[in-house]
């Protein structure tokens, strides 16, 4: 294991029995128990800022620690006394549901809050969060039930969803090779997807799913035993569904949702006219099997080592703006990256945020294709967000999940908009694929995504799923948005137990954010486009503004209305006319 492609995680902390991390610890106990005696008060300005002041001091320290922790546990699933940190950290902020629900009440009982405001700076500039706050009283539950239910979470889906990930990330898979047969981790067998080499691509597919055997029964446990409290507490809050709560917590409009939505709906003929004419290019006569949707195609396949995905990310950053390639600069320097896949380490890529310290680390499993060097890149603007936020109070910098893949869904296509100024004409059809793939995974695979969690909510109110029913369902959900696109017979029937997003209580159908924020991404660097550099500066307050107003305000501010299928259909646009253009050069390619 080379250490320079490890991250360094001592800005945080050098260990759990560090003096500094046992003082902070000590600090957040005597912090908690301090904030958890407030009561409010006649004097409500006062009453406000100290609430207000405590929990941004509590909400920063714990995110330190927790981050630590949670850093630590994911470059290492086996490291068990990471795993107790995170949970007796969580257990420290649990404390706080019961006055988190005191404050919102009280609140709710002092008239209008802009007038309240108008008399402090720092309830001023905290505004949006007190409205917010007044705004969540009616799905409340009483102090102490918010409280129990914050303390059995940690027990029950907070439980579930590390068993998950410890699941997939100690799986091994047995692979056939020359050598015989060799077991690998999970992530890197995912990998082999991008390889050039059909035989390997299907080898790796099969091995994967007879891998899933293995423990498909204790993922459906997981799954149901998350689920089954989101619908349990939906109910309890007053929420209509599961879905109506995710809404209002990505604050946005329900009108919005179905707008994107219908836009999405529409364009999905024409990304299954892309996946069979790249089955046309493999010699197939159908749709494309589900082992070949990230196939390279023509006889380019380059490979990037590490160091050239490094340069050609910072020059491609460079001409957006000497702000992206400084926090690209520091995320490469002072190793905020964990780079390569190992046994232990959690799959697929993140990137973790530190209020505390201005800092950011990001998880990858690189393995050299183009698109693992658009991930980099898609997290690197993860973090570019999140310094434009680290100014702000810690209260102000908390995102929705839709407005969270605006900017890194920005930095990819910063990527991809750079490379193809010097890219050959074979490399620019590479390129074209790719990006064409990297768009339907967002639109067709988060759809198919959506539909299948949207079932498995609707099932799940009537009892537990088994992990051949969650099988069938995603099965179902794959052919109804991929169509013809796919080979019906090739599918992906554990994308159910692959994808961690289905795992957490909080944050549900983290799917339909990740074409929000394609799309409104797309719409962001058409205005770059027109502007050029005089964007820059409104893209920056763009993204600062992300943890203080809703969606629809905040794309105001580059004056977008995302109500309405009008720009997410104009934004759609953009990928159809690429693969109209994809369509003709496949058609040429396979003439020759």
């Amino acid at each position: 294991m080379d250490k320079e492609l490890c991250w360094d995680l001592t800005a945080l902390y050098d260990g759990f029995e560090t003096p500094d991390y046992q003082a902070d610890f000590a600090l957040l106990r005597q912090a908690v128990e301090s904030l958890k005696g407030w009561n409010g008060g006649e004097d409500a300005v006062r009453a406000a800022e100290e609430y207000i002041a405590a929990q941004n001091e509590i909400r920063s320290l714990a995110g330190r620690l927790y981050g630590y922790a949670s850093l630590t546990y994911s470059a290492d699933t086996t490291n068990s006394v990471a795993l107790a940190r995170m949970e007796t950290v969580a257990k420290e902020t649990a404390e706080l549901a019961a006055v988190e629900v005191r404050f919102a009440r009280w609140l709710a009982k002092q008239g209008e809050l802009t007038l309240l405001a108008e008399q402090s700076a720092l309830l001023k500039e905290h505004l949006f969060f007190l409205q917010e706050s007044v705004s969540y009283v009616e799905h409340l539950l009483s102090e102490a039930e918010e409280l129990l239910y914050a303390r059995l979470r940690l027990t029950a889906s907070s439980a579930w969803s590390q068993l998950h990930g410890q699941l997939t990330a100690t799986l091994q898979v047995e692979m056939k090779e020359a050598e015989g047969v060799v077991k690998r981790p999970l992530s890197e067998v995912r990998n082999l997807a991008f390889s050039g080499d059909a035989k390997i691509r299907e080898a790796a597919y099969d091995a994967e799913l007879l891998a899933y055997e293995t423990i498909k029964d204790s993922g459906a446990a997981c799954l149901n035993g998350i689920k089954g409290e989101v619908i349990t507490l939906a109910k309890a809050r007053g929420y209509a569904s599961p879905l109506a709560r995710t809404v209002k917590e990505a604050r946005m409009e329900e009108g919005t949702l179905t707008a994107m939505l219908t836009a999405l709906k529409e364009a999905l003929p024409q990304f299954r006219r892309f996946y069979r004419a790249k089955a046309a290019l493999f010699g197939y006569s159908g749709g494309l099997p589900f082992y070949d949707l990230f196939a390279p195609v023509g006889v380019l396949d380059k490979q990037y080592s590490y160091t050239a995905a490094k340069a050609t990310i910072l020059e491609s950053f460079r001409r957006f703006s000497p702000g992206l390639e400084a926090v690209a600069r520091n995320a490469f320097e002072q190793r905020w990256i964990d780079v390569e896949p190992r046994r232990g380490k959690r799959g697929g890529a993140f990137c973790h945020s530190v209020h505390r310290i201005a800092q950011s680390r990001i998880l990858c499993n690189f393995s050299g294709s183009f698109s693992h060097l658009t991930t980099i890149a898609h997290e690197l603007g993860h973090a570019y967000h999140a310094a434009c936020l680290f100014k702000q109070p810690y209260l102000n910098t908390r995102y929705t999940m839709p407005i969270a893949e605006t900017a890194s869904i920005f930095c990819e296509t910063v990527v991809k908009d750079a490379v193809l100024c010097n890219a050959s004409e074979e490399e620019r059809f590479v390129m074209l694929e790719n990006d064409i793939s990297d768009a339907g995974q967002v639109i067709v695979d988060i759809y198919s995504r959506y539909l299948f969690e949207s079932e498995l909510f609707r099932r799940r109110e009537n009892g537990a799923l088994g992990a051949d029913e969650l099988c069938s369902i995603m099965l179902k959900a794959q052919q109804e948005a991929y169509g013809d696109g796919l080979d019906q017979e090739k599918l992906h029937p554990y994308m159910w137990l692959n994808k961690p997003h289905y795992y957490s209580a909080g944050t549900n159908f983290y799917n339909f954010p990740y074409a929000f924020g394609l799309l409104f991404a797309k719409g962001l660097y058409a205005i770059y486009r027109k502007k050029g550099a005089a964007f820059v500066a409104e893209y920056d307050n763009l993204l600062a503004a992300t943890g203080k107003d809703s969606l629809e305000e905040v794309a105001a501010l580059a004056g977008i209305d995302i109500r309405t299928p009008a720009f997410w259909r104009e934004s759609l646009a953009e990928v159809t006319d690429q693969i109209e253009t994809f369509i003709g050069l496949a058609a040429k390619a396979g003439g020759r």
